[in-house]
């Protein structure tokens, strides 16, 4: 097995240029989530902050205010959940190029 150092380490100063450059794309990752079969939508994005809240008007009333905040809650969990989900895609996309025999790399572990 011939092993060559300078390559390795060539593909790791590329595999971090290429992170880097996924990080900053996140801002363009979004994912969209509902409750209450609809009546509540929550998007966020690949920063993991909260764009925008959708709510029907039928939920829009004092007494149904405690529903109202659980399917906030809920809509918003949904979402980031799909987004993680993006997000370890993106970055996996990006290492599996530059290092396809490294698979399935846990960007988790480093933050991301």
């Amino acid at each position: 097995m011939n092993f060559n150092l300078g390559n390795l380490v060539g593909k790791v100063k590329e595999l971090q240029t290429k992170l880097q450059e996924a990080r900053e794309g996140l801002k363009h990752l979004s994912a969209t989530a509902e409750s209450g079969a609809g009546l509540v939508k929550a998007t966020v994005n690949g920063n993991r902050q909260v764009i925008s809240i959708e709510i029907d008007n039928e939920l829009i009333k004092p007494e149904e205010k405690e529903m109202l905040q659980d399917l906030i809650a809920a809509a918003i969990n949904k979402a980031m959940q799909e987004i993680e989900n993006k997000i370890a895609e993106h970055f996996q996309n990006i290492a599996g190029g530059i290092m396809p025999d490294m698979p399935n790399l846990d960007f988790g572990k480093f933050g991301l």
